[in-house]
């Protein structure tokens, strides 16, 4: 009988940026690797030396969870709750290890429950992302809203956005 698998948010601490990098890192170059092709890396400012890191889940206005899946240190997600209820969906992000399982969606309706005063979820993602689009409109209800340095391969950014009733 297969386990059932447990998923907990915990508050991002200084102690877990040097293993969320670490995350984060093979998350976002294997999102590159599938999409531009071998070796190739690609992810926001600092996100593979701590930086990203520590400006957006310490330093900054966010609500930022580690995820642990069975106890494991699993990946993360950066949130903006605002008081108005236009939340902005910073990012998810899974080790590979954990990918393509059910767990990211899993993470997101969990999102949804804890933040039900939400009115609308904003997010962005690459362009080459063709997962994240899959991910996020097919899954998770999102709507493309705009393209924008359309047609510039790494530049690309593909705006999203879900109504909450």
């Amino acid at each position: 009988m297969p386990q059932k698998t447990s998923i907990v948010f915990e508050n991002i601490t200084s102690e877990d940026i040097v293993p969320l990098t670490a995350i984060m890192t093979r998350a976002f170059d294997e999102d590159a690797r599938i999409h531009l092709g071998e070796g190739r890396k690609s992810g926001p400012e600092g996100y593979d030396d701590g930086g990203f890191l520590e400006k957006w889940a310490l330093n900054s206005p966010t609500e930022s969870h580690k995820i642990l899946v069975n106890g494991e240190l699993a990946g993360a997600c950066i949130l903006w709750i605002r008081e108005d209820g236009y939340n902005y969906l910073g990012n998810i992000f899974l080790d590979v290890i954990y990918q393509n399982q059910g767990i990211g969606l899993k993470v997101w309706n969990m999102i949804e429950e804890k933040y039900t005063d939400t009115k609308k979820w904003s997010t962005d993602t690459p362009g080459f992302s063709k997962r994240n689009h899959r991910f996020y409109m097919q899954k998770c209800g999102f709507r493309l809203v705009e393209i924008q340095n359309q047609g510039n391969l790494e530049e690309e950014s593909y705006l999203m956005e879900k109504v909450m009733n």
